[in-house]
């Protein structure tokens, strides 16, 4: 992994460890809005520590990610390059309904090695359902296709769908190193907060690269 990449993927896990506040704009409403309710996503186990050898596909080179389909929920969507705020949180896409998922440009690009991350509103409060609104709904076997810049297609399975609460987000397990082609699919979930004007989970889909 390139230095300047790796220190970026170091900022990003000691923010998310220190309470998750990367990612609670993440399908949220606006501070003061009313909140528009959103599924409570299903429960599931905590994630597990990623194998070192799991199944896959054999990896692609960096070329940047420009669309996203995921048939078993309708997703298709352009994609957007995030970055990082002066805070050092992640940016999130604009928060309204055509807004597209976003995909954080400091960790390695769908296809390569190591963990790419996609993230997406689940909804807002003025438009409603948002790009991952259905995000929990994925489930074991379900195929996930990123097409890249350069052409090419890199086409995940989703081996795992799990919730956490924003304030024990297991950065490492999301965001830490992997030696095969791995994707995290990110959003809010659970019940909305009237209080903190937040969602109060996380969903995470992690999904292997499958084929080309």
């Amino acid at each position: 992994m390139a230095r300047g990449r790796r220190l970026a993927l170091d900022l990003l896990i000691a923010v998310l460890a220190a309470g998750g506040v990367t990612l609670v704009a993440i399908g949220g409403s606006p501070a003061g809005a009313p909140a528009v309710g959103g599924p409570t996503a299903v429960e599931g186990p905590p994630a597990p520590r990623v194998a070192s050898r799991a199944p896959a596909a054999g990896p692609l080179g960096p070329s940047a990610p420009v669309h996203l389909d995921i048939p078993a929920i309708r997703v298709s969507t352009a994609l957007t390059a995030l970055g990082l705020n002066a805070d050092g949180t992640i940016a999130v896409p604009p928060l309204r309904r055509n807004a597209p998922a976003g995909w954080y440009r400091y960790l390695p690009t769908p296809g390569e090695v190591g963990p790419a991350v996609i993230l997406g509103h689940v909804d807002t409060a003025r438009d409603g359902p948002a790009v991952f609104y259905r995000l929990h709904e994925l489930r074991p076997g379900d195929t996930v296709t990123v097409r890249r810049a350069d052409g090419s297609t890199a086409v995940f399975t989703v081996r795992q769908v799990a919730e956490y609460p924003k304030s024990a987000f297991p950065a490492q397990t999301v965001y830490g190193s992997v030696d095969y082609p791995a994707l995290r699919l990110i959003t809010c979930g659970g019940s909305f907060d009237q209080t903190h004007r937040q969602y109060r989970t996380n969903v995470v889909v992690y999904a292997t690269l499958t084929g080309r």
